[in-house]
């Protein structure tokens, strides 16, 4: 079965960003957040389909922080 198509752009991870303004290690996040590191390495990198709701707001909560500051969507040019 083949996803269906999917306007041309990505999404960029702004979450080591946001741990190095607050000077939080990914260890310890993940910790606050009950998630494996690696399972927070794969958000950081982008290398995921998605995330829960439930781990996006226990990140926003632990980092003091809104979804758009976590995320960016960014156009590919044609």
């Amino acid at each position: 079965m083949s996803e269906p198509d999917v306007p041309p752009g990505e999404i960029i991870v702004h979450l080591d960003v946001l741990l190095a303004r607050r000077k939080i290690r990914s260890k310890e996040l993940a910790d606050r957040i009950g998630v494996s590191e690696q399972a927070l390495s794969m958000i950081k990198t982008g290398k995921i389909k998605g995330v829960r709701f439930s781990t996006l707001i226990a990140i926003c909560d632990a980092l003091d922080c809104q979804p758009g500051e976590l995320f960016e969507f960014r156009r590919v040019p044609d």
